[in-house]
């Protein structure tokens, strides 16, 4: 029945906005959406992969700004010295390079709503002019003598601590409190289970092939998912439901053979059952089953490519030299796996 309410909760938000069951990612949603209706700046905290885009993209999709662009940009992506063009535009021959004028994501967002991802990587001397725009509604564009008027809804993602950054001098503080009017944390995915089935079968609408039938997920395969710390929050989620429909391909249901988790650095760093929360009853056997299921996902992908590991690497969504160290842990804990080349 569990399972049932989770692919229904999955089909009726598919598409329409964040995927949620649990009260705590609840209302948020019903916060992000009576935020949507006014023009208030909205910055929003947590860890890295918890949807803070797809809450951004929702929270423009419900505003009256709907029909106009959503323009997201990463700060962290950008080098510094492009940042300044790319947000506010400049002036052709402005700069070397610059053989024709640049609008920015500033006026290429007008009537609708910027969002401006990992904010605190921001550096010090454009945080002052992102204030301006903020306040007087308007941008100067590199080598412009005249302000441009834009009328932008700013979203502000931070996945650091933005007090301590303010604290350490590395933001301004007058831009922190112009930004943090309604601020909304976003939690880890552990700390939201119900959250979990919903999203697993929300990924797979995602990524199922056209014209193909979406498999089911077995209890065993949810429980499996409910018992996991994912570090890697929504979007190692939405990984290991990628690898699973890639692994159970021709099988009406994804089973726990099915669910390779992602091997980040902090299931490598710590043996296996130290990912599983404790509390879970027979943590063990739980890690040992999660064990024989990554094993056996990884035999299943090296056969697929004749014992290929490089291409078996590939098509798990893992580097070589983690495979080669599974691989290791596997023969150590007394689990068979294929050479492999």
């Amino acid at each position: 029945a569990e399972s049932s309410i989770a692919a229904l909760v999955a089909m009726t938000y598919a598409g329409e906005g964040p995927v949620a069951a649990d009260p705590a990612s609840l209302s948020i949603i019903a916060l992000a959406d009576r935020l949507a209706r006014t023009n208030i700046p909205v910055l929003i905290n947590g860890p890295t992969g918890t949807g803070k885009e797809v809450l951004s993209n929702f929270i423009h999709r419900r505003s009256t700004r709907a029909a106009k662009p959503f323009i997201a940009v990463n700060c962290a992506a950008i080098p510094e010295t492009m940042l300044e063009a790319m947000l506010f535009g400049h002036e052709k021959g402005s700069f070397t390079g610059a053989n024709a004028a640049g609008e920015g994501f500033f006026r290429a967002a007008d009537g609708g709503t910027l969002l401006l991802d990992e904010i605190a990587e921001m550096p010090l001397s454009l945080q002052a002019k992102l204030l301006r725009a903020l306040q007087e509604g308007e941008v100067v564009p590199i080598g412009a003598t005249r302000p441009i008027k834009v009328d932008v809804r700013i979203i502000a993602c931070a996945n650091r601590d933005l007090p301590h950054e303010v604290q350490e001098g590395r933001f301004r503080a007058d831009l922190y409190y112009r930004l943090n009017v309604f601020p909304i944390e976003m939690l880890a995915l552990r700390e939201r289970r119900a959250d979990i089935a919903p999203l697993a079968f929300a990924m797979l609408l995602r990524h199922v092939a056209k014209g193909e039938r979406m498999p089911w997920i077995s209890d065993a395969a949810l429980a499996a998912l409910a018992n996991y710390a994912w570090p890697g929050n929504v979007r190692e989620l939405e990984n290991v439901m990628r690898r699973a429909l890639l692994l159970s391909q021709g099988h009406a249901e994804i089973g726990i053979e099915h669910i390779v988790f992602d091997m980040t650095a902090r299931a490598i760093e710590r043996p296996i059952e130290a990912v599983v929360p404790e509390e879970t009853a027979g943590a063990a056997k739980l890690s040992k089953i999660v064990q024989i299921s990554e094993a056996r996902a990884i035999m299943e992908a090296l056969e697929s490519v004749g014992g290929h590991r490089a291409n078996a690497a590939r098509a798990l969504g893992i580097s070589e030299r983690t495979l080669r160290y599974r691989l290791a842990s596997f023969r150590e804990a007394g689990i068979a796996v294929g050479a492999g080349r």
